[in-house]
């Protein structure tokens, strides 16, 4: 039974970090053809929620705790709002980049330890953070312009967009598991699912009034590329909650840094995106120092 446990953790780990920046491929792809970051994602909470009406009938929806519909009401507003900045990112920035800047998710759990837990990291999380910090001098250094690191870079707007993103997601992470332990993997899914859907949707009829069915165009004419992203956030994100369920939070979410050095290939395979072997060297860093504060900091 403990090798079955340990399988399907690790099988669910491994899946979601090739899943999740394949599902950025195809969101940046949809940008590219004008599909606005919104709709992406409202069509996305959407069609998974139709799914799992048709064929997750063992489906719950009562008996449930008061706590599980606080933890998954607020993982659904502070993961809606991420992913659109996430996608909006992809939009206007390189997959290469802005995946490895993930990494810092650990420096921000980090940090709101130290405030609101009043736990000081150690000599190892010291030394993750400037691994990140060295990791991302090398991922964002523009060697094709000949200029040096600045921390100027962080006011790019794509750079502020997913730094903004990932903060929101590593805030929801900790609701989300707290959601799953209440119910299950499945149930989280299907409500995760349900309010982005109805958050996004809202967000719709309030700014896109004038431009939703010329995106609802886009969709039919690039339905193979949706249906791509769907099944590949669907993967992703119950790949998550399966290994959410059966590891800690900052393993889990250490684990997931592997997927920078997939988006940089990714980036270079699918956008040609340019500097392939420095952006590797500098995302493997980062990924070494998150582990570093994640698991022994």
């Amino acid at each position: 039974m403990l090798l079955i446990f340990i399988s399907l953790t690790s099988f669910a780990v491994l899946i979601r970090i090739v899943a999740n920046p394949l599902s950025n491929v195809f969101q940046k792809q949809l940008t590219q053809h004008s599909a606005d970051p919104l709709f992406i994602i409202s069509a996305t909470y959407g069609f998974l929620m139709l799914a799992c009406l048709a064929f997750w009938p063992q489906l719950r929806f009562s008996g449930l705790p008061s706590t599980f519909w606080q933890s998954i009401v607020i993982t659904g507003l502070l993961a809606m709002v991420g992913n659109v900045f996430l996608v909006k990112a992809l939009q206007i920035g390189d997959l290469s980049v802005l995946g490895p800047i993930n990494a810092y998710k650990s420096v921000v759990g980090l940090i709101i330890g130290i405030f609101l837990l009043k736990e000081i990291p150690g000599w190892w999380g010291l030394l993750g953070i400037l691994l990140i910090i060295g990791g991302s001098y090398i991922v964002l250094t523009d060697k094709r312009q000949r200029t040096s690191f600045s921390w100027s870079v962080f006011r790019r707007p794509e750079v502020k967009l997913r730094l903004i993103a990932l903060v929101l997601s590593a805030v929801d992470g900790a609701f989300l598991k707290k959601a799953i332990l209440l119910s299950t993997p499945t149930i989280a899914f299907f409500y995760w699912c349900v309010f982005g859907f109805l958050f996004t949707f809202v967000w719709i009829v309030v700014a896109m009034r004038s431009q939703w069915r010329s995106q609802v165009n886009l969709l039919v004419t690039q339905k193979f590329i949706f249906i791509a992203l769907f099944s590949a956030v669907g993967v992703t994100q119950m790949a998550s909650n399966i290994a959410l369920e059966r590891i800690p939070v900052g393993y889990a979410l250490a684990l997931f840094q592997t997927s920078a050095l997939v988006s940089v290939f990714f980036g270079y395979h699918f956008f040609s995106e340019q500097g392939i072997v420095r952006k590797l060297i500098g995302a493997s860093i980062m990924v070494m120092g998150a582990v570093l504060i994640t698991i022994l900091g």
